[in-house]
């Protein structure tokens, strides 16, 4: 295994960090922004948000709400999963073109499509309808594409002999799904279904707390709440409101993911059963309940086997088809139409842009050095405290006991649904914004890295410790020569995501309204926050595609070289 300075010599790499479908998906990008931004143009000029009660009452349905809206962007997401991952794996010429989408959509920071979505869905819809539906969308995106990528993964690597045996039997579409697609991708859906749901907090927290100028697009739930109380100085509310979201979290693991996870074991491929299986006490209170065994045999699966008979008369058995099929006239015809809409749209899109003065350009690249100056900090505070702190939780099981129970409470409150208390104290400092925009980039990327770091310090062989331990190695050459090199892998991993927490978490930190006033500093996502507030629309345009532009490139240079260096030079073999 390699040491750190080999990555002064990495490997030439021979795959291209960009392709056409990258450049049909951004122009894709492009116009559908560019959609957006032309109804935004006839968004009312004033919201008039809801009123938020304080009441202790009030918190039981504002959890309610909250946990709707994540469960209505889920049940999308899960929807958009299934579908949209079996065409790409399935389908060789709808592959070429929905996986470079797929990179490129996960690499966005969701959260700077928020105003054009909000402003457009207002012009058409009403503004309490467009609100809800916005955070619904938002979260959809930051759900979809990580449960997406995993089902495209598990159906792509379904063993040889079991798809020769799903032909054998001659099992039409529905009931190769229910029979061998969804069990062997079963446990990858729900470990992913966890952390999309898990993400998707700060998300839900980021659209219920969005205002910007006279348009107050804030939703009735548990993030309004916290930024009322924050608004208010009421420091019981604020406890309260952090209180319940923290019972809601810790209630939807033990009576949903964690059953679900000990239900999904059952489909794993192994002959010999595991040593520990994961346990939940809800999912043996349910499996022994009477009504569920009834309501199992009587209901469940006499439907079930209706449904499976029915399908198969309906949809007989049809031959998979390999390798790329001859277009017909119908797909010409789709693809002609979506060809000169795009082109069309590039022209139009390029034309608002044309519009812009250098002056503004400028800006927006001064405005983007700042933002990745603050990302840039936030990364490195991040890296400084999480590396030795993740490295200590991985190595001694006894300090593991005490604060990975901690640490991961700690992790399930959403930065953004703290993000209005953290202004109560810091905007009354010199430079207050400032610290509290680079402190909610912190909360947002430092928990991504320490589970990554205690995930790869647990996983150094223990043959390797003993021979460090025998060569007699200093802390120093120990951490240099193994432990920072086993690392490595887990680093890259965590710090891809974190970068991407950052961006996001900018677009909430760099302008807000508080306590009736309005607080900025220099950055890209106040820049998107202004020309939302001003109806700049040309400005919203190039500021929102230049801030996807880069991190996309940054994806591409910088972290998807140390991705392939991480897994050429720094992989345990």
């Amino acid at each position: 295994m390699a040491t750190l300075r080999d990555l002064l010599l990495p490997k030439p790499r021979e795959e291209r960090l960009f392709t056409l479908g990258d450049f049909v998906v951004f122009i894709l990008i492009a116009v559908l922004l560019y959609a957006g931004v032309t109804l935004a143009v006839k968004a009312p000029p004033s919201v008039k948000g809801p009123a938020i009660s304080l009441a202790p009452s009030a918190l039981p349905w504002y959890a309610l709400l909250s946990v709707g809206r994540m469960a209505a962007a889920y049940a999308l997401s899960l929807t958009f999963t299934l579908l949209y991952g079996r065409a790409a794996a399935y389908n060789p010429r709808a592959e070429r073109l929905l996986l470079p989408l797929l990179d490129v959509l996960q690499s966005v920071p969701i959260l700077s499509f928020l105003p054009v979505v909000l402003l457009s869905l207002s012009a058409i819809l009403p503004e309490s309808t467009a609100a809800e539906l916005a955070s619904i969308v938002l979260i959809f995106t930051s759900q979809a594409w990580n449960m997406t990528f995993g089902w495209y993964q598990s159906l792509k690597t379904i063993p040889k002999e079991l798809n020769e045996a799903s032909n054998i039997f001659r099992l039409n579409t529905w009931l190769r799904f229910r029979y061998l697609e969804l069990p062997f991708g079963m446990i990858s859906l729900v470990w992913n279904s966890m952390m999309s749901w898990a993400g998707g907090w700060f998300f839900l927290m980021a659209a219920e707390i969005f205002t910007v100028g006279e348009r107050d697009f804030r939703l009735p739930g548990l993030g309004a709440y916290l930024q009322e109380a924050a608004n208010q100085g009421n420091y019981q509310a604020i406890f309260l409101g952090l209180l319940t979201l923290i019972l809601t979290i810790v209630a939807l693991d033990q009576l949903v993911w964690r059953p679900l996870l000990a239900w999904s074991d059952r489909f794993k491929l192994e002959m010999v059963e595991s040593d520990n299986p994961p346990t939940s006490w809800f999912y043996d209170l349910l499996n022994n309940a009477r009504f569920v065994i009834w309501l199992q045999t009587r209901i469940i699966t006499p439907l079930s086997h209706l449904l499976d008979q029915w399908t198969v008369r309906r949809f007989p058995f049809r031959e998979q088809e390999s390798g790329l099929s001859r277009l017909n006239w119908h797909e010409i015809l789709v693809s002609v139409a979506i060809a000169g809409a795009l082109l069309y749209g590039t022209g139009r899109a390029g034309q608002l842009l044309f519009t812009l003065p250098l002056q503004q350009w400028l800006t927006i690249g001064l405005s983007l050095g700042t933002t990745l100056a603050r990302v840039v900090i936030s990364l490195l505070i991040a890296l400084a405290w999480t590396i030795p702190v993740g490295v200590a939780i991985g190595t001694q099981p006894r300090l593991a006991a005490v604060l990975q129970p901690i640490v991961q409470i700690a992790a399930s409150v959403p930065a953004t649904a703290i993000f209005p208390v953290i202004l109560l104290f810091f905007l009354s400092l010199p430079g207050g914004l400032n610290l509290a925009a680079i402190l909610l980039m912190l909360m947002g990327t430092q928990w991504y890295l320490l589970f990554n770091v205690i995930a790869g310090a647990t996983a150094i062989p223990q043959d390797l410790k003993y021979t460090s331990a025998l060569l007699r190695l200093t802390p120093w050459q120990r951490w240099r020569m193994l432990i920072l090199p086993a690392l490595f892998p887990y680093l890259i991993t965590g710090a891809i995501t974190a970068s991407g927490g950052a961006w996001n978490a900018s677009i909430v930190a760099e302008y807000v309204t508080f306590g009736g006033s309005t607080h900025t500093v220099l950055g890209i996502g106040a820049l998107i926050a202004h020309a939302t507030a001003s109806g700049d629309y040309a400005l919203l345009l190039a500021a929102t595609l230049s801030m996807v532009t880069t991190v996309v490139l940054i994806n591409r240079l910088w972290w998807r070289r140390l991705y392939v260096i991480a897994e050429e030079k720094y992989r345990m073999e």
